[in-house]
C-alpha cells in the first residue's frame, strides 16, 4: 500500500481490501489460539495468539477471558453484555424512557453498528479495561501491556513513513476489517429464529446449534474468514480448530440442520432489533410499530 500510494491513493485504497481480509484471517487464528485449539501446545497457542493480537490491536488475554464468557453464556438473557451484540427484549424496550429508546435505536442502526462501533472498539475501547466483570480483573494488566507495545509499534511506523502516510494506510484497513469482523459476529447470532432463553430454561447445546448460524460463504470469503461461518459447530465445541470445521460439518448430517444463511439472506438480519419472548424470534422496530406500539 505504501508503494502503491506513491502512484495513486485509490490504488493503495484498493489494496486495503485484501489487507483487511488478511487481518480478519489473522484474528481468526488469534481466536483459535484463545480457545487453545489452533495448536496442541498451550504455549504455542499463547505465543501465536499474542503475536496476532498486536496486529489486530487486541489485548489477547483480556479478550480471551471475555470471549470465554460469551461462549459460556451465549443466548442467556440474564448474561447479556459481555462479548455479544447487545440485544433487548420487546418488554424491556417498551418499558424504556424516550431517551433510552433513542439511544438503543442509534446503537442498532446499521451505519453505527457496522461502521463506527467496530473501529471504536478496536482503536479506543480495547485500550482500557472497561468491563466490571470480576473474572476480567485478573487480566486487566494485559490491556496496559498491549497498549505499551502498540505505542512502540505505531510510533515506529509513524517515524518511518510519517503520520499522514500511516493514517492513510492504517485507517482504511481498520475500518474495513473491523466492520467485516463485526458483521460476521452479528449475522451468526442475530437472525430471526435464533435462540434466547431465561437462565432457568437456557441450554448450552440448544444455544450453540439454534443460536448460531451456518454462514455459507463463497470459497474465497470462507478462506479469509477462517471457516468461522461454521459457527454453530464452533459454539458446540470451541476446541475444534477452524481448519477442521468444514470436515466436521460434512461428516455429521445432524450438524447440517442448523440455520443456513447465504450472503443475500444474511442482509435481512440487519433490520432485526428486538427479541420477542412470546414468539421466540427477533423482530424489527417496524414490526413492533405495526402492532400499535
Amino acid at each position: 500500500m505504501f508503494l502503491a500510494i506513491g502512484y495513486s491513493y485509490w490504488l493503495g485504497l484498493l489494496l486495503a481490501i485484501p489487507e483487511a481480509g488478511f487481518l480478519v484471517r489473522i484474528f481468526i487464528i488469534q481466536h483459535d489460539c484463545g480457545h487453545g485449539s489452533f495448536f496442541k501446545s498451550k504455549k504455542a497457542n499463547n505465543i501465536t495468539g499474542l503475536f496476532c493480537s498486536f496486529l489486530t490491536w487486541t489485548p489477547y488475554f483480556y479478550w480471551r477471558k471475555g470471549h470465554g464468557i460469551h461462549h459460556a453464556s451465549a443466548g442467556n438473557l440474564e448474561s447479556r453484555g459481555i462479548g455479544d451484540v447487545y440485544t433487548i427484549t420487546v418488554k424491556e424496550y417498551l418499558q424504556m424512557s424516550k431517551w433510552e429508546k433513542i439511544k438503543y435505536r442509534i446503537y442498532r442502526h446499521p451505519l453505527f453498528l457496522f461502521l463506527f462501533i467496530p473501529a471504536i472498539i478496536f482503536i479506543l475501547w480495547y485500550r482500557f479495561p472497561t468491563s466490571k466483570n470480576k473474572a476480567l480483573k485478573k487480566v486487566e494488566s494485559n490491556v496496559y501491556w498491549t497498549d505499551l507495545i502498540l505505542i512502540l509499534l505505531v510510533g515506529t511506523m509513524i517515524w518511518m513513513v510519517s503520520l499522514k502516510m500511516f493514517l492513510l494506510i492504517q485507517l482504511p484497513i481498520i475500518f474495513i476489517s473491523t466492520s467485516a469482523g463485526n458483521w460476521l459476529f452479528y449475522v451468526q447470532h442475530q437472525f430471526e429464529e435464533t435462540y434466547w432463553a431465561n437462565k432457568e430454561e437456557w441450554n448450552y447445546s440448544k444455544a450453540a446449534i439454534q443460536g448460531s448460524s451456518y454462514y455459507k460463504l463463497p470459497k474465497v470469503l470462507q478462506w479469509f474468514t477462517g471457516n468461522i461461518g461454521f459457527h454453530h459447530i464452533h459454539h458446540l465445541n470451541p476446541g475444534i480448530p477452524n481448519y477442521l470445521l468444514e470436515k466436521c460439518y460434512k461428516k455429521n448430517p445432524e450438524l447440517q440442520k442448523a440455520t443456513t444463511l447465504t450472503v443475500a439472506k444474511s442482509f435481512r438480519s440487519m433490520m432485526l432489533h428486538l427479541w420477542d419472548e412470546e414468539q421466540k424470534k427477533l423482530i424489527s422496530f417496524r414490526q413492533l410499530k405495526q402492532r400499535g406500539y
